[in-house]
């Protein structure tokens, strides 16, 4: 019995000698039968050789009803001659050879392939190219850090290979370059068409200490903090949120640099002027010190209005430091001795308050003085 099945096994290698297959070779057959494990082919002789699913695609289908037929002609790469099956076939190795000659035409080109997703691995991400197996590395997914990779599993991404080595079945692909170079296209189309002076509408990107990063579109512009409001505002995050549509007006752009810089400010009503027409020349007003300087102190008449007291404003007699008259914090009542609108300036004074009572004091002396005749 032991050498019947001896006899015919050598009997069926002759044959496959004779149709002169070899080990590396890849020839075409017949799909005979499919089965949810794998498929059973017929290349030429009389024993069908089956291919379980593994061997059948890349990824491994769990039925091999999703990737074959009864009657369908494929490609198969001869494993091994001889042993119990007298065959060994494989025909996701037959498609591999297929792949990697596209890969290296589509790398020379460097052509854009789409790619489905298949996993998450130490490092980035594992994609089916062609029925190859393709890692996408963190570094290469996008421009910036990501944090969580897990939302890539199942989605189709753009990429392009940038190193391949058939031998070592390595392929490394790039989602990062394809962005890099749709931001460069789109930084380029935003340059060509900027102006001084324009507003433009924008999304928030970024909050820093010093201000904000506004989306114009493919091109980033900051927008320091001192021009996103005319109050003051302490920290950028204070008024504004990422993903916040704004508008902004170009200040000023380097097209070499790509630098620019933006003003929120500047696009709504300056509060100043709408404030300021509360207030005229000659009035008191009674308000805080809020900052004492080298040349006087300003004083706070409401919220975003400071005007200035100056040195010989502060006091009838000769000081040298303004917190010889005054302290910050201290409640005062000044005169408003001038407005200068173009420069948003206001000039106070404490002296005139004081030589206005003594003169109406006087008035008052006189006037008693005359009805006494």
């Amino acid at each position: 019995m032991q050498e019947n099945e001896q006899d015919m096994r050598a009997l069926l290698e002759e044959s496959i000698k004779a149709l002169d297959f070899n080990p590396g070779d890849v020839v075409k057959g017949k799909v005979e039968k499919v089965s949810q494990e794998g498929v059973l082919v017929n290349v030429g002789y009389k024993q069908e050789i089956f291919i379980s699913n593994r061997e059948l695609a890349f990824p491994e289908p769990e039925d091999a009803h999703d990737i074959a037929n009864v009657g369908d002609e494929i490609e198969v790469y001869i494993v091994a001659i001889g042993g119990e099956d007298s065959m060994k076939l494989s025909k996701r190795r037959a498609d591999e050879m297929v792949a990697w000659e596209k890969v290296k035409q589509q790398y020379d080109e460097k052509a854009t392939i789409n790619v489905k997703v298949t996993k998450v691995i130490k490092g980035g991400l594992l994609a089916s190219v062609m029925g190859l197996r393709g890692f996408i590395p963190a570094s290469q997914i996008e421009p910036y850090f990501i944090h969580n990779l897990n939302g890539y599993v199942g989605q189709s991404l753009d990429v392009r290979i940038i190193e391949y080595n058939d031998k070592k079945q390595r392929l490394i692909l790039s989602h990062k370059v394809l962005r890099e170079e749709e931001l460069a296209k789109q930084q380029e189309e935003v340059l060509a068409t900027l102006e001084e002076g324009e507003e433009r509408v924008g999304h928030v990107k970024r909050l820093v200490e010093y201000g904000a990063f506004v989306d114009l579109g493919g091109i980033d512009g900051l927008v320091h903090i001192s021009d996103i409001a005319w109050e003051h505002v302490k920290h950028p995050s204070d008024v504004l949120k990422v993903g916040q549509e704004v508008k902004v007006l170009v200040k000023s752009f380097d097209p070499e640099t790509k630098r620019i810089s933006l003003s929120i400010k500047d696009t709504l009503p300056d509060p100043w002027y709408d404030k300021i027409e509360k207030y005229s020349v000659g009035e008191y007003v009674t308000g805080k010190i809020v900052k004492l300087t080298d040349f006087g102190a300003f004083m706070q008449l409401e919220k975003g209005l400071d005007g200035l007291i100056r040195m010989r404003e502060l006091s009838e007699k000769p000081i040298t430091r303004a917190d010889e008259a005054v302290k910050t914090g201290d409640v005062v009542k000044a005169k408003l001795i001038h407005i200068d609108k173009t420069g948003k300036k206001i000039a106070l004074s404490l002296t005139r308050v004081k030589q206005d009572a003594q003169q109406a004091d006087y008035d008052e002396y006189k006037n008693s003085a005359k009805e006494s005749e």
